[in-house]
């Protein structure tokens, strides 16, 4: 059987943890930042883990999986 080549999308957009979780980075934050406030696009600076449900995926695009 082949292998399966890693999702090129994925790639750029998700990293993993030394302990095998997901991160992610928050959306909204790319442009038409000024009519958002200060305190929302400080908050969307911070990284997000990649939900439970869907992890299998996200490994899967990835070639983790």
């Amino acid at each position: 059987m082949p292998k399966t080549k890693t999702h090129s999308g994925a790639k750029k957009r998700f990293s993993l943890t030394g302990t095998g979780k997901i991160k992610r980075k928050h959306a909204y934050k790319s442009h038409i930042l000024t009519k958002k406030e200060t305190k929302q696009k400080r908050s969307l600076t911070h990284v997000a883990l990649v939900s439970k449900v869907d992890e299998n995926r996200v490994l899967t695009m990835l070639g983790v999986k």
